[in-house]
């Protein structure tokens, strides 16, 4: 039998990411087959793959010869948060670009994610279906597929992804509110919801009501608060061994165009900002850390 204790780097990730990543090599089938046969339990029980993990739980899995044969204990390379037939999701690293670009080095999400598909036997160029800046991390939607891009374009366009971000910014504040400040001439709103705060920074929960780009480094700068490490947007300058800047896409849900699901998916915070986030209230995070799966800014 396979045991895997899950942790804070894992926390948060859904049951059928696990899989995924616990076994990169494996077809999208025989991970459904491994899901629906009884060969995987959570803590004693048979889980559904949209189940999110949380820290403390236990995963075992039933071991067979072709188990083994694909099973990677030290796990490399893209993080994947979510996959089927038609788009694969991503914990996208801080500092990684979505597009190959001149000013910066050809490692990007794309050409990453299409070797990935491609030393699997999968044809085609992944397609981003959202984006996210080079400096912010966390989920990412890319279409295995032009017809499958073209769903889910009209989808976002037409309905829209629930996301909740998480960010370290400067300067201590509490409670929760809205910022409504115009940018680009166009209206912009976005919710906010203070999660702990010391040490001469706070963490903040941030859901985008509207769509505007930079929109949430930009309202955060504009109440006096800018994302840690955002040096564009008058953030304080992090250590260089910090990816990125401390914006984390943790969650986003949406309504399946194909399936008409409704997936929640969710990427586990990378180390150095739980390590940032810490260092602003030590004992808060321990106890919000959590939570951190079943959080509205409602």
């Amino acid at each position: 039998m396979l045991t895997i204790l899950i942790d804070e780097k894992e926390h948060s990730r859904r049951v059928d990411s696990l899989l995924r990543n616990l076994l990169p090599g494996a077809p999208l089938s025989y991970l459904r087959k491994l899901l629906t046969s009884g060969h995987i339990h959570l803590n004693g029980a048979t889980p559904e793959g949209a189940t999110l993990l949380r820290q403390g739980d236990r995963v075992t899995i039933k071991e067979s010869a072709r188990l083994t044969a694909l099973y990677k204990e030290n796990r490399s390379g893209l993080d994947i948060v979510f996959e089927d037939q038609w788009v694969i999701l991503f914990n996208k690293p801080g500092g990684m670009p979505m597009h190959r670009a001149a000013e910066v080095d050809d490692r990007n999400l794309v050409d990453v994610g299409t070797l990935l598909q491609k030393g699997r036997g999968e044809e085609g160029k992944l397609r981003p279906v959202n984006r996210l800046d080079r400096g912010t991390s966390g989920v990412v939607i890319l279409a295995k597929s032009p017809s499958a891009a073209g769903m889910f374009g009209r989808f976002v366009k037409e309905e829209g992804l629930d996301k909740l971000y998480l960010a370290v910014v400067a300067g201590e504040l509490s409670g929760r509110g809205r910022i409504d400040e115009p940018l680009g001439g166009k209206e912009a709103s976005t919710l906010y919801r203070v999660l702990c705060s010391g040490n001469g920074m706070a963490v903040v929960a941030l859901a985008p009501v509207t769509g505007r780009m930079h929109q949430i480094r930009q309202h955060l700068t504009l109440i006096g608060h800018p994302v840690m490490g955002d040096l564009r947007y008058k953030g304080y300058p992090l250590p260089t061994s910090f990816p990125g800047f401390a914006l984390h896409s943790f969650r986003t849900a949406f309504t399946h165009p194909a399936t008409g699901n409704l997936e929640t998916v969710c990427a586990p915070l990378p180390i150095p900002f739980q390590e940032l986030i810490a260092t602003c209230d030590r004992e808060a995070f321990a106890l919000l850390y959590p939570a951190l799966v079943d959080l509205t800014l409602n």
